[in-house]
């Protein structure tokens, strides 16, 4: 819609229309199959004679869109923009419908009749051309969108939480189990135990807690992030027993071998510095550096 020499390549991955998510409309076809029809729909929309090819990608979604030459002259530029403009609006009152449809609601089985309803008389403001504001109101992401998945969190910050639930798992008392006695002789090290993330959470002070709530997945994604120290799972929180995984399969491609072999101890084993029984592997197995002369 820039302009009449702009030309376009797009590969449609998640389901999404101009004011939410897209939401089906023909049973019959996949879910995928029907999306990728309206992206090739807002190209011909638009004007453009729309090319389908399908990427040599390893990926389910691969299937692209490619606009290079428009199916009118320019002479009919702003013709064709106050269509578009008529096709975005119409698309917003079926979304409208929809959200109504959900909530109980009565409206036509479809959105189509809807589609033709809101696009046959355009009011005044909805007529924007070529070089005018498209959608007032909309706000586009920041250019440099933020991370917020706690890999920009403060190190000390991290390895203070860290540490904190660690201790908490090591000095949690003990529930009886039925296995207790076929690990009696893996329980020679500290393993602590399991808490769920709500009862972690519990002994986090409040102002840990608001950092963590601005990232996405908060103290969860913190800990899964320091996947050498705790394991989560079903909710749960547990100190990684480094005793219980699996060694490195030995018919793993040359270059993912090569690479898992040139990882070995690049960082400091967390259980050699902070547990109170150290490590519990050895220092040549363990892929960890148990000092700093072990660091490579």
């Amino acid at each position: 819609r820039s302009s009449y020499s702009c030309c376009y390549f797009v590969l449609p991955c998640c389901f999404f229309d101009f004011h939410g998510k897209y939401s089906r409309r023909q049973s019959k076809k996949t879910q995928y199959r029907e999306y990728l029809d309206f992206v090739a729909q807002v190209g011909l929309v638009c004007g453009f004679h729309v090319e389908e090819d399908c990427l040599r990608i390893p990926s389910t979604k691969r299937v692209s869109f490619i606009g290079k030459s428009r199916t009118y002259p320019p002479a009919e530029h702003a013709l064709i923009d106050n269509q578009i403009t008529q096709f975005i609006n119409s698309r917003r009152t079926c979304a409208v419908a929809t959200c109504d449809r959900r909530v109980g609601f009565q409206h036509k089985d479809h959105c189509d009749g809807l589609c033709e309803e809101a696009g046959s008389e355009p009011r005044e403001d909805e007529t924007e051309t070529a070089g005018t504001i498209w959608m007032p109101g909309f706000q586009p992401r920041e250019k440099v969108e933020q991370i917020r998945n706690c890999a920009s969190l403060p190190r000390d910050f991290v390895d203070e939480v860290v540490l904190s639930v660690a201790n908490l798992l090591l000095n949690a008392v003990p529930q009886k189990s039925c296995s207790d006695t076929q690990d009696r002789n893996m329980n020679t090290w500290n393993q602590g135990e399991s808490l769920s993330l709500r009862e972690v959470a519990e002994h986090l002070n409040k102002e840990t807690l608001k950092k963590l709530k601005s990232e996405y997945g908060g103290l969860q994604t913190l800990l899964k992030n320091n996947h050498q120290v705790f394991e989560v799972l079903n909710g749960r929180v547990h100190i990684r027993d480094w005793r219980k995984e699996k060694p490195p399969s030995k018919t793993k491609p040359e270059v993912k071998r090569r690479l898992s072999a040139e990882a070995f101890k690049t960082r400091l084993c967390w259980f050699f510095i902070h547990h109170p029984d150290g490590c519990s592997l050895p220092s040549e197995v363990c892929p960890y550096a148990h000092g700093t002369e072990e660091l490579r």
